[in-house]
């Protein structure tokens, strides 16, 4: 991937840390302190009991596919097209949005099993993607 130009995110005091974690490659998922809710995107609040106490755990970085769209419009510099953009359903029950690598189009399939793989652009920023597992077929 030729990713050297990519927008970077609004990095601020409710999604810095979160970024952080995927610089070391965790894929991390903020935690609800006081009813142990798992929420992706970070955001300030729970949205079940409204405690502004949280943590946060690592991932296992596995999934499966729940929704996929191909994105081939509009292009913009840093990012190969077409884009597999995928909903996963993760191991510890949240729902992450990322893209799909090392998989064509035709193979994509819902339900599919897939793996976080930390993408690393040649300017260091690491952003957590996903692929076919090992053992599905691509």
């Amino acid at each position: 991937m030729a990713q050297s130009f990519r927008m970077k995110p609004p990095m601020g005091e409710d999604n810095g840390w979160w970024w952080q974690q995927a610089a070391e490659g965790n894929l991390a998922i903020q935690r609800c302190k006081a009813c142990s809710t798992l929420r992706h995107p970070p955001r300030p609040m729970c949205g079940d009991c409204q405690s502004l106490e949280w943590d946060h755990v690592v991932a296992s970085g596995r999934g499966t596919l729940d929704s996929f769209t191909v994105l081939h419009h509009p292009q913009f510099p840093g990012f190969d097209y077409p884009l597999i953009i995928i909903l996963v359903k993760l191991e510890e029950g949240t729902r992450f949005t990322s893209q799909l690598i090392n998989c064509s189009e035709d193979a994509v399939e819902f339900g599919m099993p897939v793996e976080m793989v930390m993408h690393e652009d040649p300017d260091g920023f690491r952003l957590p993607m996903f692929q076919p597992a090992q053992g599905a077929h691509a």
